[in-house]
């Protein structure tokens, strides 16, 4: 099997109580270790594809980088497990378990991390999209999401101008799909003035912090946010839209940037 993401595993079935042994398609989960200017910083357990952007959108949401001219170079060894990552900048490595009390006017930031401290974005974008658009991107999200539908086991996020899905990852870990998004961003230099996050799983706080780190007004999930979550969303000017499936959508936070078409029939549901 040629795909990195995917591995078979002979497997007992039973169907109305009738037995069948195959050959069943399985997630793939490996551990990579990132060092960086020759310590190791980290070992991220993941889906082993798109590890060059998964680390390069790790080392920027973790805020050892701003962009990618600070790193002078970056290999991947996948048959032993590693990441190496040489910088043009000093490393301090950031106390990653420690609670910081940030002095800002939402309440909800007091649960960020150190690092989040100094690498969540407020977004100011203006930018707006349609009910329809919304829609219509994730029927074309949906279309990509082939290995969930192989497997049932990953997570994907994808980012989307107003008409069209840009690009496309999956992983097992929702934060790892996040990371390979952003690293992406930050290799092709794209703006993000006027795109927006599409994502397959639920808005928790920690998705709504990678979103805001990336630098994307706009976040438009398949399933349900926590309220952790929406606060952090409008407390960072984010616009959270959740349960973004068969023509329906929740909109939950910044509603001004999401405008309603007269020729689509969207309902507004409270809970499912």
């Amino acid at each position: 099997m040629s795909d990195k993401s995917l591995s078979l595993w002979k497997t007992t079935k039973y169907h109305h109580h009738l037995k069948a042994t195959e050959e069943e398609e399985i997630a793939r989960e490996t551990a990579i270790t990132i060092t960086v200017n020759g310590d190791q910083y980290a070992t991220i357990v993941c889906t082993p594809n798109d590890v060059y952007e998964l680390t390069l959108g790790y080392l920027a949401s973790e805020g050892l980088i701003r962009s990618v001219n600070q790193v002078e170079n970056l290999s991947i060894d996948e048959a032993k497990g590693f990441a190496y990552a040489d910088l043009s900048i000093p490393v301090s490595f950031p106390e990653r378990s420690e609670r910081w009390i940030g002095s800002c006017c939402g309440k909800s930031r007091e649960f960020y991390l150190r690092q989040d401290v100094n690498t969540a974005k407020t977004i100011m974008s203006q930018a707006n999209i349609s009910t329809k658009q919304i829609n219509q991107l994730m029927m074309e999200f949906d279309s990509r999401a082939e290995i969930f539908n192989r497997t049932g086991g990953v997570h994907q996020a994808a980012l989307a101008s107003s008409d069209k899905v840009i690009a496309s990852y999956i992983d097992i870990g929702r934060h790892n799909a996040l990371d390979k998004l952003y690293g992406y961003i930050l290799q092709n230099r794209i703006t993000l003035k006027n795109k927006c996050v599409l994502f397959s799983g639920r808005i928790s706080s920690e998705v709504v912090l990678k979103v805001s780190k990336i630098g994307a007004g706009l976040l438009v999930a398949k399933s349900a946010p926590t309220d952790l979550a929406l606060k952090l969303a409008d407390d960072l000017q984010i616009t959270a839209v959740g349960f973004a499936r068969d023509s329906n959508l929740n909109v939950y936070t910044h509603e001004n940037r999401v405008y309603g078409d007269t020729n689509q029939n969207i309902h507004f549901l409270g809970r499912r």
